[in-house]
C-alpha cells in the first residue's frame, strides 16, 4: 500500500512518518525543496527521540526507507512515480489553496483512490464542491505532534461514501491510532472545537492577569490530565496557525466563544508565534 502526502510542513513531515511506520510507502511532496529538507530533518529527529525511548517497534532505517521526497512543480498535475492507495492533502489552512491542491490531487490519481484532507477546520463538504467525485472525499484530521497523538478524527462531508469512511478507519487502525468518526460536518469538528472553548478562556484569564501562562498550564495538565497544556500547545502548533483556525471557525459560526482573543491577535501581529519564532505565550530557548 503507498501514500501520498501533498505538504511538508509540520504536520505533513508528521502524517508522512506516520504512514511510513505504518508500513506504508510514502511519498512526502512539496512546492519548496527547503520544506522538503526541514521535514526529512524534523523526521530524522522524532524517529531518533522514539528510538531512544524504545518505543519504535521496527528498525529506524526501514521507516526511512519508506519515505521518498519530492520536488512538486506546482503544474496543472502531480506527477507521481507511482499511483498511491491514498493521498493525504496537509497544505496550509487557506480554502483557495487547498481547493487547487485538492483539484490538482483528483487529476492525477486513479478513479479509486481515497483522497482526504488533514484540515482542521475546513468544513469537507465545502472542500468537496470542486471534486468530479466528492464521495471518496473524507477528511482525516491528525493532531500535533502526530508520531505521538493516538486520535485522528474522521470526518464524513455530505457526499462522503460509507465505504471511504471505512477505508480512512482502517487506515488509522492500520497506525495504530484511534479513529474518531465525526457523522455530521461541522465548522471545526469535535475535538477543535472542544480546545477552542478551553484554550481561549484560558488566554482571557491570562489577559486580564487572572493567573500566569505557565500557572495555567501546569494547572491544567495537573488537574485535568493534559499533557500539554493549552497554551503550550498553541505555541506547539504556531499562533498564526491557531489564530487562522478559530477565525475560520468563528466566522463560519458566529459563536463568541470561538473568537479569538485580542491577546492571541497582538502576538501573531508582533511576529512572536510560539516555538517556531522562540516566544509566544511562552519563551524558548535555543535547543
Amino acid at each position: 500500500m503507498s501514500a501520498l502526502v501533498v505538504g511538508a510542513g509540520t504536520m505533513g513531515a508528521g502524517i508522512a512518518q506516520a504512514l511510513a511506520q505504518g508500513g506504508l510507502q510514502v511519498t512526502l511532496v512539496d512546492v519548496d525543496p527547503e520544506a522538503l529538507g526541514k521535514a526529512e530533518a524534523a523526521i530524522h529527529g522524532s524517529l531518533d527521540r522514539l528510538a531512544v525511548r524504545r518505543r519504535l517497534k521496527q528498525p529506524m532505517s526501514a521507516i526511512l526507507a519508506r519515505i521518498a521526497t519530492v520536488v512538486d512543480p506546482g503544474g496543472e498535475t502531480l506527477t507521481l512515480g507511482d499511483s498511491p492507495s491514498v493521498v493525504i492533502e496537509s497544505v496550509p489552512e487557506e480554502e483557495a489553496i487547498k481547493r487547487r491542491v485538492l483539484a490538482r490531487v483528483e487529476a492525477s490519481v486513479p478513479a479509486d483512490t481515497l483522497i482526504a484532507s488533514n484540515t482542521s477546520s475546513t468544513p469537507i463538504s465545502e472542500l468537496a464542491t470542486s471534486f468530479a467525485r466528492p464521495e471518496r472525499f473524507v477528511g482525516l484530521h491528525f493532531f500535533n505532534p502526530v508520531p505521538m497523538m493516538s486520535i485522528v478524527e474522521v470526518i464524513a462531508g455530505e457526499h462522503s461514501a460509507d465505504e471511504a469512511i471505512e477505508r480512512a478507519v482502517a487506515l488509522v487502525g492500520r497506525l495504530r491510532k484511534d479513529p474518531v468518526v465525526v457523522r455530521r460536518d461541522v465548522p471545526g469538528f469535535v475535538l477543535n472545537r472542544i480546545a477552542m472553548a478551553a484554550s481561549n478562556e484560558a488566554i482571557r484569564l491570562v489577559s486580564d492577569g487572572v493567573v500566569s501562562a505557565a500557572d495555567v498550564d501546569r494547572g491544567v495538565k495537573g488537574a485535568f490530565g493534559w499533557k500539554m497544556g493549552p497554551l503550550e500547545t498553541a505555541d506547539l502548533v504556531g499562533l498564526d496557525v491557531v489564530l487562522a483556525s478559530r477565525e475560520q471557525v468563528h466566522r463560519r459560526t458566529g459563536e463568541a466563544r470561538f473568537e479569538p482573543p485580542p491577546l492571541l491577535r497582538q502576538l501573531v501581529e508582533d511576529g512572536h508565534l510560539g516555538r517556531k519564532t522562540g516566544r509566544g505565550f511562552h519563551e524558548y530557548g535555543e535547543d
